[in-house]
C-alpha cells in the first residue's frame, strides 16, 4: 500500500524533537499563550520575513480574523478563485461579504490579475488569493491591481509554506497572509492550528485582540471577538518542524521532478509553474478526461490518490443562494471531474514513486 500522506511516518522522522517539545510544553503548567507560542511566533515570523505573526486556532479563523481586521463586512464584495478549497468561501461568508468567483486562465489554478480587473466594482473591498497546491500566485501583478483600485489583499497560504514569489517568501505581499497548519499541510501541526502573518503593526494587533475575545486587558472587551488562539503544545510542535520545512519541501520537489519527467509524454496535463515562482508542491496535481477510469486503476493498484476538489464551492449546497448553475463557471467544474492529485509526501521513497510511475504507464499502454 502506497498511502497519499503518511502522517505516521512524518512523525515518527522527528520523534525525538516532538516528544520532547510536546513534553516541554506539557510541564510548563502555561496552556494558553506563553513562550512557546511567542518563540513560534517570532520565528514563523521570521521565515516568512513578515514583521508579525499571530497564532490563531485554524487556517479559517486566520482568514476571518484577517477579513474582520480589514473591516471587511456585511455587502462587500470580496474577489476569489472559483476553483478552491470551499474554506476561502467559507471565511467570505462569515462575515457577510459576498464571494464574487473567478475563473483562472488556462494551464494555472491561481487567481490572475487581469481576468480578476473585469470583476471589480464599487463594492468591491478586496482581492483574496489562493497560492494553490503550493503554487504561488503572481503577487506582483495581485498588488498593483489593488493599489489600482484601492483594494486590499488578504492571502490564502494554507498549501504554500516556503512558496516563494521572485525570490521572495510568501507572508508578507499581501496586506495580510492567512495560514493553516492542518496536520497535511507542508508545515502541520498535531492538530488544527493556523496564524497571519502581516507587515502591519495595527492589522496584527487588532487581529490578535479578535482573537481574544476582542479584549487586550483581561475582562476589558473592546470589540465583539471570538477564542482563537494557537495552542501552546502545537506552537511547540510547529517550531520543531519550521526547521525541518525547507528539506522536506526539497523531497517534494524532487518526487515531483521526477513525476514530471517520466509523465511528459501521456496525454496528461502536468503541473506548470512559472519560471518566477517556487512551488511548495503541496499537491501534485494532474488533469485527465479520463480521471476516474485512471484513478480507479490506480487504486487497484494499491496506491492512494485523492481528488481536489470534486464538488467546487458554487456548486455545493452551502451555495445554493448564489444562483451559480451548472455550467456558469465551465472552469472550476471541469477541474472538479478532471483533476487527479498523486501522493507527493515527503516521507514518500522513490521506489514507491516509480511504482506509482509504472502503474500510470501501465493504464495508458493498454490503450
Amino acid at each position: 500500500m502506497i498511502n497519499f500522506l503518511d502522517l505516521k511516518e512524518s512523525y515518527k522522522e522527528l520523534e525525538t524533537e516532538l516528544d520532547v517539545a510536546v513534553l516541554r510544553a506539557s510541564r510548563s503548567g502555561w496552556y494558553i499563550g506563553g513562550s512557546e507560542v511567542e518563540t513560534f511566533e517570532h520565528n514563523f515570523a521570521e521565515y516568512t520575513q513578515a514583521k508579525h505573526c499571530v497564532g490563531v486556532a485554524s487556517g479559517l479563523d486566520a482568514l476571518v480574523l484577517a477579513l474582520r481586521a480589514l473591516d471587511i463586512g456585511c455587502g462587500d464584495e470580496v474577489i476569489v478563485p472559483s476553483h478552491t478549497y470551499i474554506a476561502t468561501w467559507l471565511a467570505i461568508s462569515a462575515v457577510g461579504a459576498i464571494p464574487v468567483p473567478v475563473e483562472p486562465v488556462s494551464g494555472n489554478f491561481n487567481l490572475d490579475a487581469v481576468s480578476a480587473e473585469a470583476f471589480i466594482t464599487p463594492r468591491t473591498k478586496a482581492l483574496l488569493p489562493v497560492h494553490l497546491y503550493g503554487v504561488p500566485a503572481d503577487m506582483h501583478a495581485i498588488c498593483l491591481l489593488a493599489k489600482k483600485y484601492g483594494l486590499v489583499v488578504i492571502e490564502d497560504g494554507a498549501q504554500a509554506h516556503g512558496a516563494k514569489v521572485r525570490g521572495e517568501p510568501i507572508g508578507q505581499h499581501g496586506d495580510v497572509v492567512a495560514w493553516s497548519f492542518y496536520p497535511g499541510k507542508n508545515l502541520g501541526a498535531l492538530g488544527d492550528a493556523g496564524a497571519v502573518t502581516t507587515n502591519n503593526t495595527d492589522i496584527a494587533n487588532r487581529i490578535r485582540k479578535l482573537g481574544n475575545y476582542g479584549s487586550s486587558v483581561k475582562y476589558f472587551n473592546e470589540e465583539r471577538g471570538i477564542n482563537s488562539r494557537l495552542d501552546p503544545i502545537q506552537a511547540a510542535v510547529l517550531d520543531v518542524k519550521l526547521k525541518y520545512l525547507d528539506a522536506w519541501n526539497m523531497r517534494r520537489q524532487k518526487i515531483a521532478q521526477r513525476y514530471s519527467q517520466a509523465l511528459a509524454d501521456l496525454p496528461l496535463v502536468l503541473p506548470q509553474i512559472p519560471d518566477w515562482a517556487i512551488s511548495a508542491w503541496h499537491l501534485f496535481v494532474i488533469t485527465t478526461p479520463e480521471r476516474d477510469l485512471l484513478q480507479a486503476h490506480i487504486t487497484k493498484a494499491g496506491i492512494q490518490t485523492m481528488i481536489h476538489y470534486p464538488v467546487p464551492p458554487h456548486r455545493q449546497v452551502a451555495y445554493h443562494d448564489l444562483g451559480l448553475k451548472q455550467g456558469s463557471l465551465p472552469i472550476a467544474e471541469r477541474y472538479a471531474n478532471e483533476l487527479l492529485s498523486l501522493p507527493v509526501g515527503p516521507q514518500m521513497s522513490m521506489q514507491d514513486v516509480e511504482a506509482v510511475i509504472a502503474v500510470i504507464k501501465d493504464y495508458y499502454s493498454r490503450g
